[in-house]
């Protein structure tokens, strides 16, 4: 058992920090199933989503960051897993890693900020009562900014290169019409992520690091990491 405990933590040791985040999100969406057999309800972890209406998010400020780490739906987890093993995979091989968790947190900041401003403002557009779980918006802002990083790369599929500028230009797309679809919500933090990882990528460009104030937080999350073996 102690060589088993080891093997663990060795393997554990060995991934990149994105790679640790997935592990976290599919632990935490184990916790949730065993946690709606139990319980019995649909929405098991209902302290860590984040409320659409914002005096509700007021009683559970944490949910900023903690609903991007809650998926209930398997097919959203895994999608939102394979999109950040892959943008993660290139983008540690292109930046370090505060900045990585910077754009990442931010991200999820950014989309769920958009979220509660949308439902704030437009009640009309948008009905109460809905609430954000996932890691979509995290996601998107890594890949937006690499798509603005470096709008000219190209991005092997299949048999033919392609811009991340058009990849970009294509999710952005996506993401719009999916406003008018019944997940307006999601859409509204995947533009919230958009928007931050854009605008952290192009602010980069001219040498200012917009993230800077937010590593204080990230300093922490290492620290909490590695005392945890997970880093």
């Amino acid at each position: 058992m102690t060589n088993l405990n080891q093997d663990i933590k060795q393997k554990l040791a060995q991934l990149n920090v994105f790679e640790k985040l997935i592990a976290v999100n599919v632990l935490v969406f184990i916790l949730a199933q065993v946690l709606r057999f139990v319980l019995k309800t649909g929405s098991s972890m209902s302290w860590f989503e984040l409320p659409s209406d914002f005096f509700d998010f007021l009683k559970q400020p944490w949910s900023i960051i903690t609903y991007a780490f809650v998926h209930y739906d398997f097919i959203h987890m895994l999608f939102n897993m394979l999109w950040l093993y892959f943008i993660g995979r290139m983008f540690i091989n292109l930046f370090n890693t505060k900045l990585a968790l910077n754009v990442y947190f931010l991200g999820a900041i950014s989309g769920a900020l958009l979220f509660l401003l949308a439902y704030a403002l437009l009640p009309t557009v948008f009905s109460s009562g809905h609430r954000l779980v996932g890691a979509s918006g995290a996601v998107r802002a890594l890949l937006i900014f690499m798509c603005a990083y470096m709008p000219n790369m190209d991005l092997r599929v299949f048999t033919f290169n392609i811009k991340l500028k058009h990849v970009g230009i294509a999710i952005v797309v996506l993401d719009f019409v999916g406003l008018f679809g019944g997940n307006a919500g999601g859409n509204l933090a995947h533009f919230g992520g958009t928007i931050l990882g854009y605008f952290y990528a192009t602010q980069l460009t001219k040498g200012k690091d917009i993230g800077k104030g937010f590593e204080g937080f990230m300093e922490v999350l290492q620290t909490f990491l590695k005392r945890t073996h997970l880093d």
